[in-house]
């Protein structure tokens, strides 16, 4: 099985179907081992109405005890050694499942590494959740073709051979009647593999409405929006429903038919080898073996056709998940260096300059145009924007990634200790957490550092994971630092404290920031003022109070309590 630090090796994207392949490709001798044994596993199954035939015909008709004794140990000693190999077998075919699983999670969590920023701008989280949660299991389920569903047609062969030596015309008729049944369950898997599609694309939809609600419940809670929401999801969750229903449906009646079928042919051999008894065409040994073999292949055609099905959900699950591995990363076509000296980033489509050294904040009526223009000022969108006077798209992505860091005001937070969470590494984070004001939170922790954060740190309050996220980018401590919003969910005092020592922590080192708060704008050095994502005015705090109304008009809620 696959080790946890294993290259888990180059998936095939070119499809559903090689994508199962390359799954089986890469575990050679376990599948071949899965194959052989449920080969012979099957096989002996049918050995076991042989060998009764021959006991009734050898050794119970003739009254030869010793052959009847000789006959029994025979079946004795085929059942033991197959139920050993029915144990071998599940075992191969558990690793089989097992490697499959956890391959293709480390190919999608490799993929997701490596679209990095790009990813919540290439796929929504519900689609990635869905791939975790559902289609990894289905695929690794489908991988039980290779072992019961080639057994399945080993046995099945050489139950038509064993039947050719009792009756050409049985033979016949099952080499004819178990294709037949299988062709007639053919058309529902079809039908499932398109219902089974729709209902997992609606399923990442939902996931990803889910996982948005709960980030923004309380938002919405607080606009008055939450009923709205909670309709719309509703009905949403109602159509997955009544979806989950038509695959129910579908899937009812290829498991019904898989039984069905398989037992009234039985019953039809069965009727057939009576008669050809009863004319003293075959010999009673013989027709206990004919209702034996025909009740063995109900096994082989029961694996057809839960192969089938789940072959045809492991490729609809397998086609979404080459569907994300298809995904690319942001382009990189940059050949150049990054500036040697502190320099300028300018954004042509606003406008907005920033200078080295120096706090920035822009100011606007709209906060996403001022966040898209940190965007393109970090490189996460394609744009103009320049460094030094040098196109951002000329130069190497890495070497923009080391020297610029855009801090989102909600930037995921990962589970683990809170150490963890805000360093990753050893490093001594007291000063980050003294510029962030967040002394408090950490000795309000029963650990401290080392108390165990929940994914997204939900165990802390909205202020709380903010100032974590600005302690998290003031340790990284890049050359430029381009912050969202840092102080949108702090109260006044935090807000002021965390705005001063914000700019003592950077000083001389090029810091922007997105903000209407008067109580960060007063602490930077340059105001850019943004009507509908334009530089439209650029001074102090205090001369754009003066002389900007548009300005004034922004901040003046809060520019009563700067007084």
């Amino acid at each position: 099985m696959i080790d946890a630090y294993e290259d888990p090796g180059t998936p095939d994207v070119r499809g559903g179907w090689r994508y199962l392949w390359w799954l089986v490709r890469c575990q050679p001798g376990r599948s071949v081992a899965g194959a052989l044994l449920g080969s012979f596993w099957m096989v002996l199954l049918a050995a076991t109405p042989y060998l009764m035939a021959k006991a009734i015909d050898e050794g119970l008709e003739p009254g030869d005890w010793a052959a009847l004794a000789g006959w029994c140990f025979a079946l004795f000693a085929v059942g033991s050694f197959n139920a050993w190999l029915s144990i071998m077998r599940h075992r191969t075919m558990t690793r089989v499942r097992m490697d499959a699983n956890f391959r293709t999670v480390k190919v999608v969590v490799g993929q997701a590494v490596r679209l990095g920023a790009a990813l919540s701008r290439r796929t929504g989280a519900g689609e990635v959740v869905t791939i975790g949660v559902g289609d990894v299991q289905t695929i690794a389920q489908a991988l039980t073709v290779v072992g019961p569903g080639v057994g399945a047609c080993v046995a099945y062969l050489t139950v038509a051979a064993l039947l050719v030596s009792v009756s050409p015309v049985l033979a016949a008729v099952v080499l004819l009647g178990i294709p037949a049944i299988v062709l007639l369950v053919g058309p529902f898997l079809s039908r499932l593999q398109g219902a089974e599609t729709e209902y997992r694309d609606r399923q990442g939809v939902l996931t990803s409405r889910i996982a948005d609600l709960a980030g923004g419940l309380r938002v919405l809670n607080g606009l008055g929006g939450k009923g709205l929401v909670a309709d719309a999801f509703h009905r949403d969750s109602q159509h997955l429903r009544v979806q989950g229903y038509r695959v129910g449906a579908v899937t009812s009646w290829v498991q019904a038919l898989g039984v069905g079928l398989p037992t009234l042919f039985l019953a039809v051999v069965t009727w057939l080898a009576a008669r050809l008894a009863a004319q003293g065409d075959i010999t009673v040994g013989e027709l206990v073996a004919v209702y034996g073999y025909v009740a063995v292949l109900v096994g082989p055609v029961a694996f057809w056709v839960e192969c089938g099905y789940q072959l045809s959900r492991g490729v609809v699950a397998a086609r979404r998940v080459v569907r994300f591995l298809r995904l690319e990363p942001l382009e990189d076509r940059g050949a150049r260096d990054a500036p040697a000296e502190p320099s300028v980033l300018h954004d042509p489509e606003s406008g907005v300059r920033i200078l080295p050294g120096r706090l920035t904040a822009l100011a606007c009526a709209k906060p996403t145009d001022t966040a898209t223009v940190l965007d393109r000022l970090a490189r996460y969108t394609p744009s103009q924007a320049t460094w030094a006077g040098v196109p951002l798209d000329e130069i190497r992505l890495p070497r923009i990634r080391e020297h610029i860091l855009l801090a989102d005001h909600e930037a995921d937070l990962f589970a683990g200790t809170l150490r963890d969470v805000i360093t990753g590494a050893d490093s001594d984070p007291a000063a980050a957490i003294h510029a962030a004001v967040a002394d408090d939170i950490v000795q309000a922790l029963p650990d401290g550092l080392d108390s165990p954060m929940d994914a997204q740190a939900r165990n802390l309050s909205g202020g709380q994971r903010q100032r974590i996220r600005l302690v998290r980018a003031l340790l990284a401590d890049p050359e430029i630092l381009l912050a969202i919003e840092p102080t949108s969910a702090l109260d006044a005092h935090t807000e002021a404290l965390v705005a001063k020592r914000l700019r003592e922590t950077r000083e001389g080192r090029t810091t922007a920031v997105t903000t209407t708060s008067p109580l960060v704008l007063d602490h930077a050095d340059t105001v850019l003022y943004l009507v509908d994502g334009k530089l439209a005015a650029t001074g102090t705090h205090q001369q754009l109070l003066t002389e900007e109304p548009g300005y004034r008009a922004l901040v003046a809620r809060d520019a009563e309590v700067m007084k």
